[in-house]
């Protein structure tokens, strides 16, 4: 399916079958999240809540889902690493509020990297498809922050109180299968057919039994957002306090500098993951 070419990282597409697609289309960074696009991804995320058709297909161009926040855009600013983080982390905190609230159906579609942030976007989702060769990594301890986007927060509820420890603390990488053994997604499924099945299975909600499907999804999210929203304060707090600290400044250089490193053969590591805490 071709879509109108855009400069926007983030961009909805209203699809004839009452899809409306949320896309993250900044592929040459790994749609990684600046205070730019976490901010356009807010208001398109609540675009789309204002006239959500009848189902939300998120999902991104490029190699990569999202490689989490961008660790070139938070390097360098000294003391107002924190401010400007918390600023980021608030406004795809709002997004993914949005989402989560969404009265339709949300399905979203991982291919490569979901780190970072890029986990809670991708966990959002009502109905999670996952490209057997997608990688989910947390990947905020190893750079001296926490986690955010709500990933502690769906985490635990999904896979459980241990393995939400262990990939939180170690940093542990999940397949696409791995993240359906798990419980992150709902079903792997091959590369290649990732695009279809997401629009397909989008398109299918969609033109299913509508007052049902929402009173359903009313259900299943009975009471918990507003928990949510206090649960993505709290996460956006801690976040920016550890960014302004010394320990989190350091191995974010560090981690930016090994990157920018020659590789053996020369050239440096690919650009969106190197600006990325994945």
């Amino acid at each position: 399916m071709s879509l109108p070419v855009s400069t926007e990282p983030v961009r909805i597409v209203r699809h004839p079958d009452r899809v409306v697609e949320l896309r993250l289309d900044d592929p040459g960074r790994g749609n990684a999240l600046d205070l730019r696009t976490a901010e356009l991804l807010r208001e398109s995320a609540r675009e789309v809540a204002a006239d959500p058709g009848g189902a939300v297909l998120l999902r991104s161009a490029g190699g990569s889902f999202c490689v989490g926040g961008d660790l070139r855009a938070f390097a360098g600013r000294g003391a107002g690493t924190g401010a400007y983080v918390h600023a980021v982390a608030s406004a795809a905190h709002a997004a993914v509020q949005a989402l989560y609230e969404l009265p339709v159906p949300l399905v979203t579609a991982v291919r490569g990297a979901a780190a970072g942030g890029g986990i809670g976007l991708a966990l959002v989702g009502d109905i999670v498809l996952a490209a057997r060769s997608a990688r989910f990594r947390l990947a905020y301890t190893a750079i001296g922050l926490t986690p955010d986007c709500g990933a502690s927060w769906f985490l635990p509820r999904l896979v459980g109180p241990r393995r939400a420890a262990d990939l939180i603390l170690t940093n542990r990488v999940l397949t696409g299968d791995d993240a359906e053994r798990w419980g992150l997604a709902s079903r792997s499924v091959e590369d290649e057919d990732l695009d279809d099945a997401a629009h397909r299975t989008a398109a299918g909600l969609a033109a299913g039994a509508g007052d049902a499907l929402r009173a359903a999804k009313e259900l299943l999210r009975a009471g918990t957002g507003d928990e949510l929203r206090r649960h993505l304060a709290e996460e956006a707090r801690l976040i920016a306090a550890l960014a302004d600290g010394r320990e989190a400044r350091s191995r974010m250089a560090s981690f930016l500098a090994a990157r920018d490193r020659p590789k053996a053969g020369g050239g440096r590591a690919e650009a969106g993951a190197s600006e990325s805490v994945s």
